[in-house]
């Protein structure tokens, strides 16, 4: 009897997609070898260690790992019913950091709460997701029918048929995702273009129709045109980083003309890295690059696990992530209804976008873009709102399990 109750006890705290738990475990064990070997350099430093950035490592593990069990333990309705409260919340919050946030590399990111800085973009995008969600269950039964956008002459915006569909589409479902992206721009353009495509996938599956996800598309790429040719927020930086990555493709590789390791550009550095790495890798705590790397326990985590660890254990980090999302996809297809598969399948678009968008980086296929590596890289606004994204994942999967899942009137079963 009693160690039936205890198989019952464990399978209570990690209920849910079992494979997800063990992929979560992996991430969290390869982040704690990531951040003490590549922190070595500091060891030489009077007021920092490798020993401090560890020991800090594992306290945000810790607190992330409560987040994820807390959330995986509540019902995905309650996201649902306080989605507007979570979403405006972080808005106002991202909002703040221009006027009373930390900055770093001229972007306002970060607001100091008891010592923690807190980045509230992180909680944004993840409210983004679940307030999107709402919008296009609650509207399942039409959406397929619906226009997204107005007319694109303002002149036209007075009619009533383009008042009807800028008050029941354009401001409920759209409105958060273009606050969000105007939001966040600013100060983090790659997360911008995460939370779009995110919100661009579930949309698609959510039903809404193709034509009006081009003409979304369109009217995306004049305003970030228009961005740009107005150099607003970090305009000017993102084309300095654009720059400086065509540069890489076409100079820095010349046999003729070699650069020194000062005058390269961590991605470049980042690349040298991969290549000391090899197949198998330097082995732990040999790696060369980490002294060279600005960042190589955060913007550059997966380039020093190369190095450390090889490229075939780097692919396999790599499908890790890509795993997240095809474990989501399980989860997504026992859902019944819109609102938990549409939560589910844009909170793991999230997460694999972002280790994606890392990785791109690492090896010179996109300009620099700041992002971390999901549960790997130092840091802890982006730890823990991952935690509390993937706990919710696992909420539904638990729920499909149990078969707690409500069916609210409104609310169809999504097509496959």
């Amino acid at each position: 009897m009693d160690q039936t109750d205890n198989k019952r006890g464990a399978a209570g705290i990690f209920a849910g997609d079992k494979l997800l738990w063990i992929i979560i475990a992996v991430l969290a064990t390869v982040s704690l070898l990531v951040v003490y070997s590549s922190t070595a350099k500091m060891t030489y430093d009077a007021y920092r260690s490798s020993t401090n950035y560890f020991n800090k490592q594992i306290f945000m593990l810790a607190i992330g790992a409560a987040l994820l069990l807390v959330t995986h333990r509540i019902n995905c309705r309650f996201y649902m019913r306080y989605a507007r409260l979570f979403y405006f919340a972080s808005l106002l919050l991202t909002i703040a950091t221009y006027f009373i946030g930390m900055s770093a590399n001229g972007a306002a990111r970060w607001i100091p709460i008891m010592g923690f800085r807190l980045q509230p973009s992180e909680a944004l995008k993840v409210a983004t997701v679940i307030m999107l969600a709402r919008q296009l269950a609650t509207r399942q039964d039409k959406i397929a029918g619906m226009k997204l956008l107005p007319s694109f002459d303002p002149r036209k915006w007075s009619q009533p048929a383009q008042k009807r569909i800028l008050r029941e589409a354009t401001y409920p479902i759209l409105g958060p995702v273009i606050c969000s992206c105007a939001v966040i721009f600013p100060a983090h353009f790659s997360s911008t273009l995460i939370v779009f495509a995110a919100s661009l996938v579930m949309m698609l599956i959510g039903r809404v129709n193709i034509r009006e996800l081009v003409r979304l598309i369109t009217a995306a790429m004049v305003a970030v045109l228009l961005a740009m040719s107005f150099n607003i927020g970090r305009s000017s930086t993102a084309s300095g980083r654009f720059g400086t990555w065509l540069d890489s493709w076409t100079h820095s590789f010349d046999s003729q003309n070699p650069k020194d390791v000062d005058k390269l550009t961590d991605t470049e550095r980042s690349m040298i890295a991969i290549h000391n790495g090899g197949l198998l890798g330097e082995g732990a705590g040999r790696s060369v690059m980490r002294v060279e790397i600005t960042h190589p326990e955060s913007d550059y985590a997966y380039a020093f696990f190369i190095e450390e660890y090889g490229l075939i254990t780097g692919v396999i980090l790599m499908m890790l992530y890509l795993w997240i999302f095809f474990r989501a996809m399980e989860v997504f297809k026992q859902c019944g209804t819109a609102f938990p598969g549409l939560l589910v399948l844009g909170l793991a678009l999230l997460i694999t976008c972002q280790a994606l968008l890392h990785i791109a980086v690492t090896v010179n296929l996109l300009p620099e873009t700041g992002q971390n590596l999901p549960l790997i890289s130092h840091g802890g606004s982006s730890m823990f709102f991952t935690a509390i994204a993937l706990g919710m994942i696992l909420s539904v999967s638990r729920q499909n399990e149990e078969k707690s899942h409500q069916t609210p009137k409104k609310e169809s079963i999504l097509e496959k």
